[in-house]
């Protein structure tokens, strides 16, 4: 049976290359200096179990970096304890260096810090006490090298300083680019944050211009609702009434057809300003008398009180109050009987209080008006702080309905 690898365990085999490369490289090189400078095959070995771990610890200073610190440490312990020379492959170790400041974590990056200086000292100390050992023949000229060594009193410090400038170069080399990618995360994480910024304005933008859009929809649909429910149910009342006509009065039967005309001429011109204007329409010249004249010419009875001293409202207001009347006079017709008169009532008191009553029609179907018509009403009156209460009330002349709307009044151009 053949396995298959699947391609995530394929690209992390991929992306070690490098480092297995770089290790591999490190080891040729050391275990050729292990063999060209060890004098007796345990030295040798002990050589080269140097260049091997020093190479392990190159080949993972970049992908586990706190892993090749703590090799280098231990391979360099076992080095001082056995006794070992330095070796000059062993400069590898500023790679590890590198990769501690570049990839690890802030503990690696503190813990290489502090090793540096400690390095730098045991390579000191190291010298000192057994000399140069292979790095001094693979200089050429053993006697020389270690001659210099025994005259010289400032040696221990410049092999300090050359050792913590070997390792400490590439360390803060690793720390700048360390900081310089976090700066560029950074940049980039602002960059992302700033572009989500912007699209969620725009998305509220557009949310809000949704919410507008269907805004002006349901009042244009409440408009036109308004409008053409309150002129057909003018023109039906009409309508109905000249079915009781004298057949042998003409007269009537023509003025009946005209206010027919009428009736419909003004539903179609209020239906076309609704629909040529995207504000509110303004209301009817004549106010809200001119509905109850209406309804009065339909053959319906209307009993209309004023109480209290009318003011002006504001055009807002204005059509508010003459939409909800027209509604509820709708209602009155459609839902109404028609032998009892409507009762129309404006309280003028601090507000305008509108209340429209009939008696109920007893048919099952036109029991309580409701639907679009009220939801529209409430609508409008809620957005200039009014509102609307509906009651159904059994009397003992038959089912009374009453639809009260409060509008609040506010001096005209407030």
């Amino acid at each position: 049976m053949t396995s298959v690898v699947p391609w995530p365990m394929t690209s992390d085999w991929r992306a070690w290359v490098p480092d297995i490369v770089a290790a591999a490289v490190v080891a040729v090189i050391g275990l050729y200096e292990a063999a060209a400078t060890g004098s007796v095959p345990e030295s040798r070995v002990l050589l080269a179990f140097v260049a091997v771990g020093t190479a392990a610890a190159v080949g993972l200073s970049r992908r586990l970096p706190a892993g090749a610190l703590a090799l280098v440490w231990a391979v360099c312990g076992l080095q001082l304890l056995a006794g070992v020379d330095l070796m000059l492959v062993q400069v590898a170790i500023a790679a590890v260096a590198f990769g501690t400041a570049r990839w690890g974590s802030t503990a690696t990056v503190w813990l290489s810090a502090l090793s540096i200086p400690v390095a730098a000292m045991i390579i000191t100390v190291i010298v000192n006490s057994r000399g140069l050992g292979g790095l001094a023949d693979l200089a050429g000229n053993a006697s020389v090298v270690d001659t210099i060594r025994d005259l010289s009193t400032t040696w221990q410090v410049t092999a300090a300083v050359m050792g913590m400038a070997t390792l400490g170069a590439p360390w803060l080399v690793g720390l700048a680019l360390r900081f310089g990618d976090r700066a560029r995360r950074s940049k980039e994480s602002q960059q992302a944050a700033e572009e989500d910024a912007a699209r969620a304005v725009h998305e509220t933008e557009q949310a809000r211009e949704i919410a507008r859009l269907r805004e002006d929809q349901a009042r244009l649909a409440n408009d036109v609702h308004d409008v053409v429910g309150h002129s057909l149910a003018v023109i039906l009342a009409q309508a109905e009434s000249g079915q009781y006509l004298d057949d042998t009065d003409p007269q009537a039967m023509k003025e009946t057809m005209a206010k027919i005309a009428t009736s419909a001429r003004t539903s179609l011109r209020d239906v076309r300003q609704v629909l040529a204007d995207t504000q509110q329409p303004s209301a009817q010249p004549a106010g809200l008398d001119t509905l109850v004249d209406g309804v009065r010419a339909s053959g319906h009875e209307v009993v209309s009180t004023e109480i209290g001293t009318p003011r002006p409202l504001p055009p807002e207001l204005e059509v508010v109050a003459f939409r909800v009347l027209q509604e509820m006079l709708t209602n009155a017709i459609k839902h109404g009987r028609r032998d009892s008169p409507v009762q129309v009532e404006r309280h003028w008191d601090g507000e305008l209080r509108i209340e429209v009553r009939n008696v109920v029609a007893p048919s099952p179907f036109a029991a309580a008006p409701g639907g679009a018509g009220l939801d529209g009403m409430r609508r409008r009156l809620e957005s200039v702080g009014g509102r609307l209460d509906v009651r159904r009330r059994d009397e003992g002349d038959g089912a009374t309905f009453t639809a009260t709307a409060w509008v609040p009044v506010r001096a005209g151009g407030a």
